[in-house]
């Protein structure tokens, strides 16, 4: 099953926007494809600005997982937020192995 990951950093000025933009844009994509599984994770003991941020999908009752049509789908939902991030999301996909 193909998972995804995907990293992207956050000024600490923007951080409390981003977080709801993320949860908000989560809730969305879980309402849209039932039995998604999204999760935003927080570098823990980042002190530096701009913040590590991760956001994990996975898709357990499928065979493939994600696919490329729900990537692209993840990666659009995340345009309306983009300028809330430093940089570049880059995106990482891992099947597992279980």
């Amino acid at each position: 099953m193909r998972e995804l990951f995907v990293y992207y950093r956050v000024d600490a000025a923007n951080a409390a926007a981003a977080r709801h933009a993320v949860r908000a844009m989560h809730e969305r994509l879980r309402h849209d494809h039932p039995g998604l599984e999204a999760r935003l994770l927080i570098r823990a003991g980042d002190g530096s600005t701009p913040l590590t941020w991760m956001e994990t999908y996975a898709l357990p009752d499928s065979a493939v997982g994600i696919d490329a049509s729900l990537e692209a789908v993840i990666d659009a939902a995340a345009g309306d937020w983009r300028d809330l991030v430093a940089g570049p999301r880059h995106v990482e996909a891992f099947i597992a192995s279980d």
